[in-house]
C-alpha cells in the first residue's frame, strides 16, 4: 500500500513536471505565435495600405486623364497631337476637325506635310526648334481644309513625352474671322480716305460749276430765244448740269451729296426707274417681282434712282448681247444680316435685289468695284464712278450692301435699308420761276468768283447788295452796317472763320437775321447742325437764278 502512494506521487510528480513544461511549450508557441501574427498583421497592413495608394493613383490617373481628354475634346480652340519624328498625326480634339472638315480617322492617316500645318519656308526652323526642345508661339500661316480652302491659324507648340514616344502638342487659334475684319476694316479706311478726297475736289468744282452756271443766268436774263447766241448758252447750262450730275456721284461716294430725305415707296420708285431704262435699253428684259405691302423707307428718291439706274447700267454692260435683268424687293429683319462682318442695326429692314444673267466677276474685281475711278471698261466708256456713288449713296441712308457674283453665272448686288414708321406725303411738283424781291443781303463766300456771280444774281433780282469774301468781314459788315439786313446768304466752308462759327455771332448780334446757308456739300453734317440751331434754309451749289429766287422768297415771306 505505501509503495503503490509513492509510486502515485512519483507519477504525478512526473506528469506535473510534464505538464508545466507543456505549458511552457504552449506559453512560448503562442508566444512565437502571437509574434508572427503581429509580423503577418503588418505585412498585410503595409500591403493594403500599398493597395490602396496604387488603387488612389489609378483613380487619379483616370481621372486625369478624363479632365485631359474632356479638356482636349471641349477645347475651342484646335489641339493636335503629332509624332515628333513622322510628323504623322496621333490625335485631335473635334474643333480641329470642325475646322479642317476631316473626321479623325482621316486625320490619323496624314502628316503635318499633307495639311500644310508649318509654312514651307519655315517648317525645318519650326521642327528643328522643337526637336531640340523649344516651343514655339503665336507663328500665323495657313492650313489647308479638306475643301482647299485655306484657314488662317496662330499657332503654339511644344515637344511634350507620353507614354515612352516623343510628340509635339500643338494648339492653333482660328484668326480666319479676326482677318476678314481687319481687312474690312481696312477696306472702310481706304473708302473713307478716297472719299474725303472725292468730297473735296467735288465741292471746289461744284464752285467752279456755281461760277459757270451763275453768269449763264445773269446773260440769258437779257438774251431772247430767237438771239444767236441764246442757244449757245442753254448749252452751256446744260453742261453745267451734266458737271453737276458728275460732281453728284462724287459726293454721293463721299457721302456728302444732295439729299432731301422723305418717307418712300421703293416700290414705285423702282417700278418707274426700270420703266424708264428698259425704253433706252430694249436688248435688256427686266423682270420685277415685288413685294406687296412693302415697308416705307426715308430715302432720298433722286439719291435711290441713281443708285437704281446705276446698277441697271452695270447689269447692261455686264450682258452685251442683251440677257436678263431680275430685280426684286422684300420686307425683312436685321436677323437676316447675321454673320455678316458688320453688325446691322436691330430692325425692320428692305432688301432691294439686282440679279443679272452677265460675265460675272472675279474676286479681285469685286473687291475693287466699290473705289471711285476703277473700272473695267474700255477708255472712254465709263467713269468708275456708278458703283463708287452707289456705296456711298446706301451707306448715307444708313443701309449695307453686299455682291455676289461668279464668273459665268451673274452677279447679284443685294441692298439693305431701314425701315421707318413715317407715313408718305403725297407732295406735287412746283414748278419753279424768277421771282424779284426787294431789301438788303449780304452774301458771305470766301471764293471771288462765287461771291461776285453771286452778288449779280441778287442785284439782278432786284435786291441791294453787301459782299463779304470772308467770315470775319461778315461778321463787321453785321456789327458796322447802319441799316436793315433782311438775309445773309452764308458759305459753309470757309478759311479762318467757317459758316457755323459766323452764324452764331451775327445771330447774337441780330437775332431776328435771315439765314441761307449755301455749300457744295449736302445739308447733311455740319450744315445740319447748323440747320438745328435756328437757320432758315439750305441751298446746294450750283443753283441757277431760279432756285435762288424760290429759296430767298420762301424765308423771307416766314416774317
Amino acid at each position: 500500500m505505501p509503495d503503490d502512494i509513492t509510486d502515485w506521487k512519483e507519477r504525478c510528480a512526473e506528469l506535473e513536471t510534464l505538464l508545466g513544461e507543456a505549458r511552457e511549450e504552449a506559453l512560448y508557441c503562442r508566444k512565437i505565435a502571437e509574434e508572427s501574427g503581429r509580423v503577418a498583421l503588418r505585412e498585410i497592413e503595409q500591403l493594403s495600405k500599398v493597395i490602396a495608394a496604387r488603387k488612389k493613383a489609378e483613380d487619379a490617373l483616370k481621372e486625369s486623364e478624363y479632365k485631359f481628354r474632356s479638356l482636349f475634346n471641349l477645347s475651342p480652340q484646335s489641339v493636335i497631337l503629332l509624332n515628333m519624328e513622322t510628323e504623322k498625326f496621333i490625335d485631335v480634339n473635334d474643333k480641329f476637325c470642325e475646322i479642317t472638315q476631316y473626321v479623325k480617322e482621316e486625320l490619323l492617316e496624314l502628316t503635318a506635310g499633307d495639311l500644310g500645318l508649318f509654312c514651307d519656308g519655315d517648317r525645318g526652323d519650326l521642327v528643328d526648334e522643337l526637336t531640340r526642345g523649344y516651343a514655339f508661339e503665336a507663328a500665323e500661316f495657313k492650313i489647308r481644309a479638306k475643301d482647299g480652302s485655306l484657314i488662317d491659324v496662330m499657332a503654339f507648340a511644344r515637344p511634350v513625352r507620353l507614354s515612352g514616344e516623343d510628340l509635339i502638342l500643338c494648339i492653333l487659334h482660328d484668326m480666319t474671322g479676326q482677318k476678314q475684319l481687319e481687312k474690312q476694316l481696312r477696306y472702310a479706311q481706304k473708302m473713307e480716305a478716297i472719299g474725303t478726297l472725292a468730297g473735296g475736289i467735288a465741292h471746289d468744282f461744284n464752285n467752279l460749276l456755281m461760277a459757270i452756271q451763275g453768269n449763264a443766268s445773269l446773260i440769258l436774263l437779257n438774251l431772247n430765244t430767237g438771239h444767236p447766241h441764246y442757244e449757245m448758252m442753254k448749252s452751256i447750262e446744260k453742261q453745267v448740269r451734266s458737271g453737276a450730275r458728275l460732281t453728284a456721284q462724287l459726293l454721293g461716294y463721299a457721302r456728302k451729296g444732295r439729299y432731301e430725305v422723305k418717307p418712300t415707296n421703293l416700290n414705285h420708285l423702282m417700278r418707274e426707274t426700270a420703266e424708264a431704262f428698259s425704253r433706252t435699253r430694249k436688248e435688256i428684259r427686266v423682270n420685277l417681282d415685288l413685294a406687296g405691302g412693302l415697308y416705307v423707307v426715308e430715302a432720298d428718291q433722286g439719291q435711290i434712282e441713281q443708285v437704281l439706274l446705276n446698277l441697271f447700267v452695270n447689269a447692261a454692260d455686264a450682258m452685251p448681247g442683251g440677257g436678263q435683268l431680275h430685280v426684286r424687293t422684300r420686307n425683312t429683319t436685321h436677323e437676316a444680316l447675321r454673320g455678316r462682318v458688320y453688325r446691322p442695326r436691330s430692325g425692320n429692314y428692305v432688301l432691294l435685289q439686282c440679279i443679272d444673267s452677265g460675265k460675272g466677276m472675279d474676286k479681285t474685281t469685286q473687291e475693287r468695284i466699290f473705289e471711285p475711278f476703277f473700272t473695267t471698261k474700255e477708255m472712254g466708256r465709263g467713269t468708275g464712278l456708278g458703283l463708287a456713288s452707289v456705296y456711298g449713296i446706301v451707306k448715307a441712308h444708313n443701309g449695307y450692301i453686299e455682291v455676289e457674283s461668279y464668273q459665268g453665272r451673274g452677279t447679284t448686288f443685294s441692298i439693305y435699308l431701314p425701315a421707318t414708321g413715317k407715313k408718305i406725303l403725297d407732295t406735287g411738283d412746283i414748278e419753279q420761276e424768277i421771282m424779284e424781291g426787294t431789301g438788303t443781303i449780304l452774301i458771305v463766300d470766301d471764293e471771288a468768283m462765287v461771291l461776285d456771280v453771286g452778288a449779280s444774281l441778287l442785284e439782278a433780282l432786284g435786291y441791294n447788295v453787301l459782299q463779304a469774301p470772308g467770315g470775319k468781314e461778315a461778321v463787321d459788315i453785321c456789327r458796322d452796317h447802319p441799316g436793315p439786313i433782311d438775309l445773309v446768304v452764308l458759305d459753309l466752308i470757309m478759311p479762318d472763320m467757317g459758316g457755323g462759327e459766323v452764324f452764331d455771332r451775327i445771330k447774337e448780334m441780330r437775332p431776328g437775321l435771315k439765314v441761307l446757308l449755301s455749300s457744295g456739300y449736302n445739308v447733311d453734317g455740319q450744315a445740319r447742325r447748323i440747320l438745328d440751331r435756328g437757320c432758315d434754309g439750305f441751298i446746294q451749289k450750283p443753283f441757277d437764278i431760279n432756285q435762288l429766287s424760290a429759296k430767298i422768297k420762301d424765308i423771307l415771306k416766314q416774317r
